[in-house]
C-alpha cells in the first residue's frame, strides 16, 4: 500500500508537557483519514508539524516518501493544502479577491482557474460580497478553496465542521467526498465530532495523550463494532450491579442510559430488575457507535 504520510515516534514537548509522545501513523494514498481524539490530545500539534509550522522535538515523518529532514521536504509540502484551526481569509475581501491574493502569494500567473475553484466549493454566486458577511460554513468553504489554490493532492483539515449548523455540515461533507472521489485528493481530517467522521472516513486513527492508540480501516471498524442493547432505566446503580454479577460487558452513557454488549434474556433481566425497584424504561438494539468504540478503546467509562 502506498502512503501519503508516515510518522514514526513523533514527539513535541513544551517545557514538561508532551503534546505528542511517540506518535506513529500511516495515511494511505486516496483515503479519507479521520484523526480522532478529544480536544487537547495533540491533533492540531501533529498537523502543524506536518505543515512545517512547528518542528518536532524528536522522531521523523515522511511525505510521499520524502523525509522531513531532507531539503526536498519544502518542495514536497507544496503538494499539501491545509486549513489549520481557522480559515486564513481576508474578511474585507470577496471570495474571488481572497483567491486572487492567494494566487499572488503562490506565484500563480493566471487567475483563469478561479471561477472553477469557486464553483467547486459552492461560492460562485457570491459576487462582491465580503467574507465578513459570509456564514461560518461559507467561510470554511472559502478556506478550503484557498487551500486548494496550489492544486494539492493532499488536503489537511483541522476541525472543519466545528460550530457549523446542520446545513453547513452537509455542505462540507459533500465537498470532501467530491474532492476525494472526483479529484483523487487524499484527505486528513482532524475532528472530535465522531458521528460525522463515521459517514465519510475510509480509515481512522485514534489518538489519546499524544499517542496513536489504534489505526483501522472503516471496513475493519464495521466488523469490530459490536451489536449492543441500549437500556434506559430508573436506577443505574442497580443495573450495573446486576450486569457485573452476570459478567456482562457494558458502557455507561448517562445516569439513565447504558449500552450492554451481550446477548440478553430481556424478560428475565426486566423481572430481576423490577424486584430490585429498577424499572426498564426503554430497550433498543443497535450497533456500537464510533464514539463508544473510541471511549472503550482509550479506557473510558466501561466495565469488562
Amino acid at each position: 500500500m502506498e502512503y501519503v504520510l508516515k510518522t514514526k515516534d513523533l514527539k513535541k514537548t513544551y517545557g514538561n508537557y508532551n503534546a505528542l509522545n511517540g506518535l506513529s501513523m500511516n495515511v494511505p494514498k486516496g483515503s479519507i483519514y479521520g484523526l480522532i481524539g478529544r480536544n487537547g490530545v495533540g491533533k492540531t500539534t501533529l498537523i502543524r508539524l506536518i505543515c512545517g509550522l512547528q518542528k518536532a522535538t524528536e522522531g521523523d515523518f515522511s511525505l510521499y516518501g520524502i523525509n522531513n529532514h531532507s531539503k526536498e521536504i519544502v518542495r514536497t509540502r507544496k503538494r499539501i493544502g491545509a486549513v489549520v484551526e481557522t480559515p486564513s481569509i481576508y474578511l474585507d475581501m470577496s471570495a474571488e479577491d481572497n483567491l486572487k491574493q492567494q494566487y499572488r502569494i503562490l506565484g500563480i500567473p493566471s487567475y483563469s482557474t478561479i471561477p472553477d475553484l469557486l464553483k467547486l466549493v459552492g461560492l460562485e454566486n457570491t459576487g462582491k460580497k465580503k467574507a465578513r458577511n459570509f456564514s461560518l460554513g461559507m467561510r470554511q468553504r472559502l478556506g478550503i478553496a484557498i487551500a486548494l489554490s496550489g492544486s494539492p493532492d493532499f488536503l489537511i483539515l483541522d476541525e472543519p465542521i466545528n460550530g457549523l449548523d446542520p446545513q453547513g455540515i452537509i455542505e462540507i461533507r459533500e465537498l470532501i467526498l467530491k474532492l476525494n472521489h472526483e479529484h483523487d485528493i487524499t484527505v486528513l481530517i482532524s475532528s472530535h465530532i465522531l458521528d460525522e467522521l463515521s459517514r465519510i472516513a475510509t480509515h481512522f486513527g485514534f489518538i489519546d495523550k499524544g499517542q496513536m492508540i489504534q489505526e483501522i480501516s472503516a471496513l475493519e471498524l464495521n466488523t469490530k463494532c459490536r451489536k449492543c442493547v441500549k437500556l434506559t432505566v430508573s436506577n443505574m446503580e442497580v443495573l450495573c450491579n446486576v450486569l457485573t454479577e452476570k459478567g456482562y460487558d457494558y458502557s455507561v452513557i448517562s445516569d439513565k442510559e447504558i449500552d450492554v454488549f451481550a446477548k440478553l434474556d430481556i424478560t428475565s433481566l426486566v423481572v430481576e430488575l423490577a424486584k430490585k425497584e429498577c424499572n426498564v424504561l426503554n430497550i433498543q438494539e443497535q450497533d456500537e457507535s464510533l464514539e463508544n468504540y473510541y471511549i472503550n478503546l482509550i479506557g473510558g467509562n466501561r466495565n469488562e
